[in-house]
């Protein structure tokens, strides 16, 4: 029954936000061609690209601290797909769980989440452009299929939170392969196909952190006000159901 709520969810969202997504297919095009289209880079240096993202690389220990205390305090912690349902291909496509603690949804902010990461959110706070960010929660075992992401109005960054030394999992971007590493970092394209390789033990977590693209000032500001539309109508109900769930769990 979950299912069919979440499918109806789904086409009554398409339904709604066809204008929008009409929007999005032409920004994307213009994106694509202004990143170099096929020749697009799809890992970046971090110095060079988004230098403010070392903030977060020196606000690590903390960060990790963090995370562990709120993940003893937080009585749930939804799946991807439950939170995001156009996420559910692949999200769900093993027994494995994909959970996600939101810090940003598109912008907004999820306020009791970032109640307990104090010092996580003063490090993002220093990175301009912020678009989301997230700790991404893998279970022993659990793989991500090849996928492409959705938007090319930004960039991806990973920071290895917690991340099992026997036989670590890692992540193909086209052609390029990153194993993570606690403490370690990376900036890629997520709009080329990408996957999750995980074999390990242990529980993964990454805090992930998307932020828009630098691209010329027509672009750049062309993408804000998508970004500010997406939050209103998309971001808030990843949120909402965040809440919900929270609630649901008291």
């Amino acid at each position: 029954m979950k299912k069919v709520f979440e499918k109806l969810e789904i086409r009554m969202l398409s339904a709604l936000a066809s204008p929008v997504a009409r929007v999005h297919k032409r920004l994307n095009l213009w994106f694509r061609d202004t990143a170099g289209g096929d020749a697009r880079p799809v890992v970046f240096d971090i110095d060079d690209t988004i230098p403010e993202l070392r903030a977060i690389d020196r606000a690590f220990p903390d960060i990790r601290s963090e995370f562990l205390n709120a993940a003893e305090t937080v009585a749930v912690m939804p799946t991807y797909h439950e939170l995001d349902p156009l996420q559910r291909s692949i999200s769900a496509t093993t027994p494995y769980d994909w959970r996600m603690f939101y810090l940003y949804a598109m912008g907004s902010v999820a306020k009791d989440n970032a109640g307990l990461c104090p010092k996580t959110i003063e490090a993002l706070k220093r990175v301009p452009n912020l678009f989301q960010a997230s700790f991404s929660v893998l279970d022993p075992g659990k793989s991500v299929p090849a996928h492409e992401g959705p938007y090319y109005g930004y960039l991806r960054y990973h920071l290895g939170v917690e991340v099992p030394t026997d036989d670590p999992p890692c992540i193909r971007i086209h052609d390029t392969f990153h194993t993570w590493r606690e403490g370690g970092s990376v900036l890629f394209d997520d709009s080329w196909d990408h996957e999750v390789i995980n074999k390990c033990s242990g529980r993964r977590v990454v805090l992930i952190v998307d932020v828009l693209r630098p691209m010329p000032t027509p672009q750049h500001l062309a993408n804000r006000v998508f970004a500010l539309v997406t939050r209103s109508f998309y971001g808030r109900r990843i949120l909402q159901r965040l809440e919900k769930t929270a609630a649901a769990a008291v």
